[in-house]
């Protein structure tokens, strides 16, 4: 550190609650910069300066910065994000280093009443974001040596690996603490739902939306069209203009009754606008049940199942349990992804932390062609559902229904930076309108 920087003290690793209130004890200065990460920093010259600088212009609780991602001999870029209210992410990515006021963090820490292990830093974080701004610096102030040098798509089910269900557990805690706080947090008490009206040509319809899948659309179908049930489905196939060959597999399914195929027309659709095409279609059934284009169900029974889950558990929505697996359907770690997070009594609460909400997904179709999806390629599940769980109960399946395929070829794979950023910062700003829409509601009801 430049011997000119004073008023800061630098503690971490930060994890648990006792650490935090060790730091906020011994803090002397203004300003504390903690550690958040194990890793190597390099500062650049005079970047502690101007992390203090900004601080003083804004008034803000805590700063942060992008910065540059050192791997083995490669020097990469990593901007971070920008926060909002809706930043609720426990895996929100400050960087390696987080400055903190001292006035805040010892204000944070005289209200904390909860010993966390693992959720310490959330916690205070969470509690700093309702004492001011939590300020991102978009200037590349230190270099990071990175030791976590799996891809993107490796990184995303870290949150559901069942190895860190105590960890979940705790972030539940304090994110649940957080909510009530700010008034967001929503009882259980759930609007009920009417699925026998209306008119529908079908039970159920599996969706399966593509483009340019010319590797596996044959076995999403296969799969669809191989399903027994006890009612009449079908399989509505949403081709959004492919160019490799697609189209020619699906309509090789044409024989089929089952099959309805619908070709976008050249206008934008994404994930969003081809769900919705298929909800709004004439032949959708009176459940919506999801079928990615590259994956497949788990046996010939799981359409059967969401039914049944519908019926018996009166819920306007249902998520089943998926099996990671490779192109060749063999398992992959982290496994089973069951989301054990979505009970009964706070799943609603709890998806506004999460980045994820579990797969495969169903929906009761009247209900969805009201809400209807974002016209998006990310994150129109994740609209959907958090809108859903506001009013109504989502239904659960916890078997094995799916088998989730990661292959080189998925669209999340192995993302770069800024798309990962782009993607990150797209939830949290449906969290953020999410939150906003929950905090009114329930104002609204004390009136």
């Amino acid at each position: 550190m430049n011997e000119s920087v004073q008023s800061f003290e630098c503690f971490g690793p930060v994890v648990s609650t006792a650490r935090i209130r060790e730091i906020a004890t011994a803090c002397s200065g203004e300003f504390a910069l903690l550690y958040i990460r194990n890793t190597t920093v390099h500062f650049v010259h005079f970047a502690l300066e101007r992390m203090r600088q900004v601080m003083e212009y804004t008034g803000a609780v805590a700063v942060y910065a992008d910065h540059f991602r050192q791997v083995g001999e490669q020097v990469q870029n990593a901007p971070v994000i920008d926060y909002q209210a809706g930043s609720l992410r426990d895996d929100f990515d400050f960087g390696s280093v987080l400055m903190v006021r001292t006035s805040a963090l010892r204000q944070a820490v005289s209200k904390m009443d909860v010993d966390y292990r693992y959720a310490g830093l959330y916690d205070l974080r969470l509690r700093l974001s309702r004492l001011g701004a939590l300020e991102r610096i978009p200037e590349f102030l230190y270099t990071d040596v990175e030791d976590d040098l799996r891809k993107s798509g490796e990184k995303q089910f870290d949150y559901v690996n069942p190895r860190n269900r105590e960890v979940q557990i705790e972030m539940e805690a304090a994110c649940t603490a957080h909510l009530k706080a700010v008034g967001a947090w929503l009882p259980p008490v759930f609007k009920s739902v009417e699925l026998t009206g209306g008119e529908f040509p079908v039970e159920a319809s599996v969706v399966i939306p593509c483009r340019n899948r010319v590797g596996t659309i044959g076995d999403a179908i296969r799969s669809a069209l191989s399903q027994k049930t006890d009612f009449e489905y079908n399989v509505i196939v949403v081709d959004d203009n492919s160019t490799d060959g697609t189209v020619d597999v699906i309509r090789s399914f044409a024989s089929n009754p089952r099959l309805v195929y619908i070709a976008q027309d050249s206008s934008y659709h994404a994930i969003g606008g081809n769900w919705n095409a298929a909800l709004t279609h004439p032949q959708c059934g009176r459940f919506a049940i999801q079928l990615d284009s590259d994956d497949v169900y788990s046996s010939d029974g799981t359409v059967q199942k969401f039914v049944d889950a519908f019926r018996e558990q009166g819920c306007a929505m249902v998520i089943g349990t998926y099996q990671m697996t490779d192109f060749n359907m063999n398992p992959l770690p982290p496994g089973v992804i069951d989301h054990r997070e979505w009970t009964p009594e706070n799943g609603r609460n709890n998806a506004l932390r999460i980045n994820g909400l579990g797969a495969p997904r169903a929906f009761y179709v009247p209900l969805l062609r009201e809400i209807l999806f974002p016209t998006t390629k990310y994150g129109e599940d994740y609209a959907v559902v958090l809108r859903v769980c506001r009013e109504y109960q989502i239904g659960r399946i916890y078997d094995v229904v799916y088998n989730c395929r990661r292959w080189d070829g998925n669209s999340d794979a192995a993302l770069d930076i800024e798309k990962v950023n782009l993607n990150n910062l797209y939830k949290d700003r449906l969290r953020t309108w999410e939150l906003e829409a929950r905090i009114r509601m329930m104002s609204r009801k004390k009136v």
